[in-house]
């Protein structure tokens, strides 16, 4: 049976398993868009997944949650595809759950420029806390 102190030694040894990639590291050039042909119309769009993950920067343990983009588009759509890898570009990336949830809202406006946006991070509990970030866009109350 080992003793407490090599298990100490080896839960440090941990640290080096896996290495978090820097925040510039995350590609929004993936994001592509396509023309809306509707918009004077209000449609809301939601996109959801499952499956978003990065990592948290201090731990470097992996950090997995629901995301939720809700958007009216404007005169442009995200295209789902390219969407999926832009996400997967945050596998890795050492980056706070606040900080997450609007680095993606920034990015995807700056891609499709929608009249609404809504981003929202729903983490699963870690360490007994359940956290879930929701951020923002209005294209209204831009001057």
């Amino acid at each position: 049976m080992p003793s407490i102190e090599n298990l100490q030694d080896e839960y440090k040894s941990l640290d080096s398993k896996f290495n978090n990639t820097a925040k510039g590291q995350i590609d929004n050039s993936l994001i592509i868009v396509f023309d809306y042909d509707y918009g004077t119309s209000n449609a809301e769009v939601i996109v959801e997944s499952d499956e978003f993950t990065a990592v948290c920067p201090w731990t470097e343990l992996p950090d997995f949650g629901t995301l939720t983009i809700t958007y009216v588009p404007n005169k442009y759509c995200l295209e789902l595809k390219s969407l999926k890898y832009y996400l997967l570009s945050f596998t890795g990336v050492g980056i706070v759950q606040e900080h997450a949830a609007n680095k993606i809202l920034e990015d995807l406006v700056g891609a499709c420029s929608p009249k609404t946006m809504s981003i929202t991070l729903d983490y699963n509990v870690r360490g007994g806390l359940h956290t879930s970030v929701t951020v923002e866009y209005d294209s209204s109350n831009i001057e």
